[in-house]
């Protein structure tokens, strides 16, 4: 009994400055003493939600008329998430809510507009014949792409040019990769390679063109259209105009990550501001910190000498939960913080059992050693019912808030759901750990009033 309570006391103590490292770390590296190679590295900054750090919240819709299917809605949900993130836009959650739309939420933007644009845009790419008359950037022309009937030729000069339906080469799904890259000018282009079947198309119409103007439009709109100065057989090219970093990074997602399945209108959107979550901080820090200092005092004048391990433990509880939060990582909403305050309260209620067992226990004449063991015993049961119950409702928010987009219900879920895991390690290891560490060598009939007896 002397070993276990050792052995255990070292592992909570292990596993209490693991966690006290990731609290207090913004990125966590462990590197291999025997070479110097670094074995495992991690961002564990803490992750806000957008009701704590501001940014945008748009609901998006595919249109009336337009045939969706779930499958439509799952890829067009992972290209937007790729869209954005490649923008810089982390924490992106994205939700499905059929039968047609898809909450978006990107907390810590500052450029809505660049987001909205990149989210509106269907990303059609293709490669057009424009023959001899090149057009000037930005017009809206109509191609042989996706519509019935074969194209006007493109030196067919007695149909206007607005009318005039250009011949597609190719679309943008035969790109292998697209970057950006700085130019000879000083600007930047984007580069881009070609899958095997795009090479020969390339190849062979290049070939046949030398002289000529192919357009590359997006959307229907001409973003250039640069002359065939010889055959390009190497399956690669560079798309230059007059880009900035961030024009030519746009243009470069929009092509790396094609087309939608289906068209998504930003049918509503709103703009939370940094200074409102910055204030739901200070006042959740501070809730936060008013909920523990009373179930710590509570403790420790109702229970004494059990209060104030049960008011260790808590801390300890407090330490993992914060950490798990970080590594997992966590993104943090206010349900989400008051699903963690609200498993603290579950912490203590398995203390509370614990306690009130153990000392029917010390009435009864056991001694202290042994009443420790048979309130953990006889308490356990309750808190592992009460605990799964809770957990089940966990799954069941979760479920709900993935099913109909509601991100702050499956926040709340997941924040409880870790907290009251925690909970269950702690009250099974940590406090009793704890009690028969500080309580194995004292008798508990020479100072009952420790003990609240």
């Amino acid at each position: 009994m002397r070993q276990r309570p050792t052995t255990m006391l070292i592992i909570v103590l292990i596993l209490l400055a693991f966690s006290a490292w990731i609290n207090f770390s913004e990125s966590i590296t462990i590197i291999n003493p025997f070479n110097s190679t670094t074995l495992f590295q991690r961002d564990v900054a803490t992750k806000l939600g957008l009701d704590l750090r501001g940014g945008l919240q748009a609901l998006l819709e595919v249109p009336e008329g337009v045939t969706v299917t779930s499958e439509d809605l799952n890829t067009t949900k992972t290209i937007l998430e790729s869209r954005v993130n490649a923008l810089g836009v982390s924490e992106v959650t994205m939700q499905i809510a059929p039968p047609r739309r898809i909450v978006a939420e990107f907390p810590g933007i500052d450029n809505p507009e660049e987001v909205v644009a990149s989210v509106k845009q269907t990303g059609l790419l293709e490669f057009v014949d424009f023959g001899s008359t090149p057009l000037p950037d930005g017009t809206v022309i109509k191609t042989d792409q996706g519509s019935e009937g074969s194209a006007t030729p493109a030196d067919d000069t007695t149909t206007p040019a607005e009318e005039r339906i250009y011949h597609t080469v190719m679309t943008g799904t035969l790109l292998q990769t697209v970057n950006v890259q700085p130019s000879a000018s000083g600007g930047y282009e984007i580069a881009f390679s070609l899958k095997n079947e795009g090479a020969t198309i390339f190849s062979d119409y290049t070939g046949a063109n030398v002289g000529k103007f192919l357009a590359i439009v997006l959307d229907k709109k001409v973003i250039s259209a640069p002359q065939i100065q010889t055959q390009i057989s190497e399956g690669s090219g560079v798309i230059t105009g007059s880009y900035t970093a961030e024009s030519a990074n746009a243009f470069a997602v929009q092509l790396r990550y094609g087309s939608l399945p289906v068209p998504v209108e930003v049918t509503e959107s709103r703009t939370v501001g940094p200074t409102l979550g910055a204030e739901s901080i200070r006042k959740s820090v501070l809730a936060g910190i008013i909920g523990l200092s009373v179930v710590i005092l509570f403790m420790l004048f109702y229970y004494r000498l059990p209060g104030l391990i049960a008011d260790l433990a808590l801390l300890s509880y407090a330490l993992f939960s914060m950490a798990l939060f970080k590594l997992i990582p966590v993104v943090l909403t206010l349900p989400g913080i008051a699903g963690f305050i609200l498993s603290i309260g579950m912490a203590v209620d398995a203390n509370i059992l614990i306690f009130e067992r153990m000392k029917e226990e010390l009435r009864s004449g056991k001694p202290l050693r042994q009443a420790i063991d048979l309130g953990w015993q006889r308490a356990w049961p309750s808190i592992r019912d009460s605990n799964l119950s809770t957990l089940i409702t966990c799954l069941i928010l979760y479920i709900f808030g993935s099913t109909f987009g509601a991100s702050m219900v499956k926040g709340f879920a997941v924040t409880l759901a870790i907290g009251v895991l925690v909970s269950l390690f702690t009250a099974i290891t940590v406090t009793r750990t704890y009690l028969h560490t500080v309580m194995d060598n004292i008798k508990s009939a020479d100072h009952p009033r420790w003990f609240g007896l």
